[in-house]
């Protein structure tokens, strides 16, 4: 069996690359940094004329009718290039949200949990957890009223807290569930965005690496490329053993869209993206630890994702639960043995 991406899913990844490097690049994401984060409209609509949004859409609908493995790929180059706002929640309500696949609408979503609720004043819809609801109009107005700006550690990420706002708000005008909605969020939908969340630690990861190796090849320390130093050496070759049985991890479960395997990707990922930049970080020494590099943005999105969709400790209860009751390894007395 051939695991191995075809020639047009290498040519989408190419592509999407290619297309952030334009719209963009370093100048554009430190300029949304400054800035405080929150959608550039702009960048959304091209996104959305990209086909990120409407990628998995069938096409009669107007979409693109591809699958998690090609969106998976797509979500792996947002990672990479820390691109900033609700790209997931987005991406899944594009069938649901009129104007979410052309990226003329911005859609956040609300976990619930005490999870606070990110880029929610550029929303445009909000889903909202326990059933997959969608806010818009005076139903989104009214969730939003009671918002309170949290500080975010991640600055190209704005928070506001919620407690309870939805719980109460009842069907209203604007406030609708989608195909399938009762089912959806705690099912289908939760999985969708765990995976793509996985995804996009997974470029994360691989891009920190990147950095880490070209640092260790270029400064120089007591004469020497620090690259050539044994402790440095074996940092990035821990990224990289982090990185890739995550990768391998991430796109099986894009095959199989199977719970465990998918909450086994979203664990790997998650560990591979927050360990692989304070790796990448202690390379780059002291100059890591300034606002200037761009080295402590991967591990504050990193840590910010870890928190969303699936936590480390939801992944693990799925794993333990897939592995059954415990049994003993021997029965009867132990003077019989």
């Amino acid at each position: 069996m051939d695991f191995q991406l075809s020639d047009d899913q290498r040519a989408l990844r190419s592509g999407m690359r290619d297309l952030l490097g334009a719209v963009f690049d370093r100048d554009r994401m430190r300029a949304a940094v400054e800035r405080g984060g929150g959608v550039d409209r702009g960048l959304w609509r091209e996104l959305g004329a990209a086909g990120l949004f409407a990628l998995r859409l069938p096409e009669e609908a107007g979409g693109v009718g591809l699958g998690l493995p090609e969106a998976v790929l797509l979500f792996e180059e947002a990672g990479r290039a820390l691109l900033p706002g609700p790209l997931v929640a987005t991406h899944l309500a594009a069938g649901q949200v009129k104007g979410a696949a052309e990226g003329e609408a911005v859609v956040a979503v609300a976990e619930g949990a005490g999870r606070p609720v990110a880029d929610l004043g550029d929303a445009d819809a909000v889903l909202v957890a326990g059933g997959a609801e969608v806010l818009t109009g005076e139903a989104l107005e009214a969730f939003a009223a009671g918002a309170v700006p949290v500080r975010s550690m991640d600055p190209l990420t704005p928070l506001h807290r919620v407690e309870g706002r939805w719980a109460g708000a009842g069907a209203s005008e604007g406030r609708s569930a989608g195909a399938g909605a009762s089912e959806a969020y705690p099912g289908a939908l939760r999985r969708e965005g765990a995976l793509l969340t996985a995804a996009e630690q997974l470029g994360s990861a691989t891009r920190t690496t990147d950095m880490a190796v070209q640092h260790a090849g270029a400064r120089e320390q007591f004469g020497s490329l620090i690259g050539s130093f044994q402790a440095v050496k074996h940092l990035c070759a821990d990224m990289l053993a982090r990185t890739e049985p995550a990768r391998s991890a991430l796109y099986a479960a894009a095959l199989t869209g199977d719970p465990v395997e998918i909450a086994a990707a979203k664990l790997l990922a998650d560990q591979a993206a927050v360990r692989n930049a304070r790796d990448c970080l202690q390379i780059h020494g002291g100059m890591g630890f300034t606002w200037e590099a761009d080295v402590h943005l991967h591990l504050k999105r990193a840590w910010l994702r870890a928190a969303r969709w699936l936590t480390a400790a939801e992944a693990e209860e799925i794993l333990a639960a897939d592995l059954g009751p415990v049994r003993p390894l021997y029965s009867g007395s132990a003077a019989g043995g």
